[in-house]
């Protein structure tokens, strides 16, 4: 289990014989003694300290204008509440749990910096566990993660979040779980689902736009519905224009993949005047691999990627892709994750755009 931040705090003190029973001063938000304290916020804002409570644990019971008027106080007077405080009133650790097995970083780190954003706007923080992949039962190596790390809830992502076991796993120990994928799934409290098949069609009209006939294929693995459905979409949509794929190979993502691929495909007669990478980084691949065969990019092959990542700009030529806000897509699942956590009621399924970015490595075939 990776720690990006736990927020665990020691044991706090017992409250002294003077302090009044249940003192929610004490209890929720022992403010250092030398700072604002929750009393000072009461008193600013002319309400109860334990309306203040319930503005900082977002309570239902709150009006909208009380709500607006303490906020502006907490605001002013740079109040802090502890979490440790927190966790003891609620009996939650306020902290989020990430659950992946993606080993492609240009994918995680807008992923993990989308959720802490969220995250802590809200008072959580971020736990991230990868799923060990030689595991024979992954889904209990989850359900042992969120025992052990007491997490309040998780966003699974995929492939994790395809093991058809894990939703209902979850369920039962209590955990709230929202997930990603590129197809729905069936037990998760909610779910973000990009349409990816949509956005490899939208690759193939592309090509077939600028000309191209001879167009070849390197997908993902084939047991990651990503790289079924990007698959699916760019197929279909070059059939319908009656033109058949010429040439396939397969990857798993990783660049190493995506030079075996490539060297398989620019090696065959005819070779291909676009290929379809199944993400970035074995666009990447073909690159490197077409420099090798003294091809020029765009003008003897076009290449086209998926993700939208960082890397698409640092190549040269830039990258055409399908540009996915990864960043954002976390940002949406982690906030519906909170609501979910809180019980405020949210869209059981949530959805993002898919951008066709086209840049440098694509022209009209010659």
């Amino acid at each position: 289990m990776t720690s990006v931040s736990t927020g665990r705090s020691p044991t706090p003190p017992p409250l002294r014989p003077t302090d009044p029973p249940g003192d929610t001063r004490r209890l929720m938000h022992d403010a250092p003694q030398t700072g604002t304290t929750i009393a000072d916020v009461a008193a600013r804002a002319g309400v109860s300290i334990r309306t203040v409570s319930r503005v900082l644990n977002r309570s239902p019971l709150v009006n909208a204008e009380t709500r607006e008027k303490v906020e502006t106080v907490i605001a002013a007077l740079h109040f802090r509440p502890s979490a440790r405080a927190r966790g003891l009133a609620t009996g939650c650790s306020f902290l989020l749990g990430l659950v992946h097995n993606d080993r492609n970083a240009l994918v995680l780190d807008p992923l993990q910096r989308g959720m802490v954003r969220e995250a802590s706007a809200c008072g959580y923080e971020l736990v991230v566990h990868p799923v060990d992949a030689g595991t024979n039962d992954p889904a209990e190596d989850v359900i042992e993660f969120v025992q052990r790390s007491r997490v309040d809830g998780v966003v699974v992502v995929p492939p994790v979040s395809g093991i058809a076991s894990l939703p209902a796993r979850l369920a039962q120990v209590g955990v709230p779980a929202v997930a990603l994928s590129s197809v729905r799934l069936k037990g998760y409290d909610a779910m973000l689902v990009s349409d990816e098949r949509g956005a490899a069609a939208a690759v193939a009209a592309h090509l077939l736009d600028l000309g191209h006939t001879r167009v070849a294929l390197i997908s993902g693995p084939p047991d990651a519905h990503s790289a079924r459905e990007r698959r699916a979409g760019f197929v279909e949509a070059l059939a319908k224009r009656g033109v058949p794929l010429l040439a396939e190979a397969t990857g798993d993502y990783g660049f190493d993949s995506g030079v075996a691929a490539a060297q398989a495909l620019l090696g065959a007669d005819p070779r291909p005047t676009a290929i379809f990478a199944g993400n970035d980084v074995m666009a990447a691949a073909v690159l490197k691999v077409a420099a090798g065969h003294g091809l020029s990019v765009p003008h003897d092959l076009s290449v086209v990627g998926f993700d939208g990542s960082i890397l698409a700009m640092m190549l040269t030529p830039a990258l055409t892709t399908i540009r996915r806000p990864i960043a954002d897509m976390a940002a949406t699942v982690t906030r519906r994750l909170i609501d979910r956590i809180e019980g405020r009621p949210g869209m059981a399924e949530l959805g993002t755009t898919l951008v066709l970015d086209v840049q440098g490595s694509t022209a009209p075939v010659r």
